[in-house]
């Protein structure tokens, strides 16, 4: 994937996308008896393609999902699997349908980035992308063997970026991923802006939120969307930071992203299929970013119609970006600047009492509300996670 349980989020106001209704979501899980649910389930956070071997170690760092096995699944992946207690979304075949343990396997994988210009035989370059029809037809086979489990589609960075050359004689032609989104339950992307070679990406994170966003458009209310996201320095070398990745995840969910899947192969300075792994301070990152959405899962799939929530951001460079959902009497307001720039941002919410109490979520300290407000400062990419507690 060079080059990819339950968000039920609330509604963004002020120019920021609206993400799909909460019972629009747990209608769609609905008609998955063997995937994921969504009332009590974590949110999916998955790793791609990585040995069954290493579950345990993942399931530690707050991973609950694989997704894609190499060369499978075989009988030996998915009892490894069933022992560790790590689900997994993988391609279809035999075994797979056949295999005894139905709660392992969460749901099917088509081939990854179908949108990509493929390798033609022999190695001689590369051709055409494979039409999204074969797509929907090989979607119809598989629902058609096993209805009860959804089936995702990974697609490319032209997803979020136009300017991507890597899809033969389809690049730029945006309104192919209408079509490659008919062919899936789950529709997902991947870009790696940190790691990117091209200066029209690289180290612009907001790619990714623009990818959410337009594959939400294109997916529609029938389908989720999920996301995959760097945590390596893959084939250049240039690795996120814990703090980018933190931003690059928040952004995704605060635009409506249902599901996070994070890639961790890299190729230099030194090949490793698991370098998540031996990373000691992204690992660390990692597991208290997984631990955190986990404690906020009841906030974010909460069906309570969210109020007004308007932002400001100063100066006109900045963007902040926010999701709004109500839970247990509390507004919880999730923010992410997007541009790289340092802003202050000030939020206005209707009805709140004078004097209020703004908790900033896991930075142990609080703002006061003033005139229905609150203002905070962003450093560049910085995420603030706010509760506002309303008796």
């Amino acid at each position: 994937m060079v080059g990819i349980g339950v968000l039920l989020s609330g509604l963004l106001l002020a120019g920021v996308e609206v993400s799909p209704p909460p019972d629009a979501a747990r209608s769609l899980y609905a008609h998955w008896p063997g995937g994921p649910t969504c009332d009590t389930a974590p949110f999916p956070i998955g790793v791609w393609l990585q040995d069954p071997r290493d579950a345990k170690a993942y399931k530690a760092a707050g991973i609950n999902l694989y997704v894609g096995l190499w060369e499978g699944p075989t009988l030996a992946q998915l009892n490894q699997l069933k022992l560790a207690q790590m689900p997994v979304i993988c391609p279809q075949n035999e075994m797979g349908l056949k295999y005894a343990d139905k709660s392992t396997i969460a749901g099917w994988l088509h081939r990854d980035e179908p949108d990509n210009a493929q390798p033609r035989p022999g190695g001689l370059g590369h051709g055409s992308p494979i039409p999204p029809e074969e797509i929907l037809r090989e979607y119809q086979s598989m629902k058609s063997a096993d209805p009860s489990r959804p089936i995702l589609l990974n697609l490319g960075q032209g997803v979020a970026w136009d300017g991507w050359w890597g899809r033969g004689e389809r690049s730029g032609h945006p309104e192919d991923y209408i079509e490659y989104a008919k062919g899936c339950d789950i529709a997902s992307f991947d870009i790696y802006p940190v790691a990117h070679s091209h200066p029209a990406v690289q180290g612009k994170l907001a790619y990714v939120a623009r990818g959410v966003k337009r594959l939400r458009e294109w997916a529609g209310q029938d389908r989720l969307v999920w996301n995959v996201i760097e945590t390596t320095g893959v084939k250049t070398g240039n690795r996120p930071t814990p703090k980018q990745v933190e931003a690059e995840v928040w952004m995704s969910i605060i635009h409506g992203s249902s599901g996070i899947i994070y890639f961790v192969h890299e190729w230099e300075p030194k090949f490793s299929s698991s370098a998540l792994l031996r990373n000691s301070e992204m690992l660390a990152a990692v597991t208290a970013l997984n631990k955190q959405i986990q404690e906020l899962a009841p906030v974010l799939r909460s069906t309570v119609p969210p109020p007004t929530v308007e932002v400001r951001s100063n100066p006109a460079g900045a963007e902040v970006s926010r999701l709004v959902n109500v839970h247990q009497e509390s507004v919880y307001v999730f923010a992410v600047e997007m541009n790289g720039e340092r802003a202050e941002a000030s939020f206005t919410l209707e009805g709140v009492p004078e004097g209020s109490a703004v908790e900033i979520l896991g930075e142990g300290k609080s703002l006061e509300v003033a005139g229905q407000s609150w203002k905070d400062a962003f450093e560049p990419y910085a995420v603030h996670r706010y509760r506002i507690r309303r008796n």
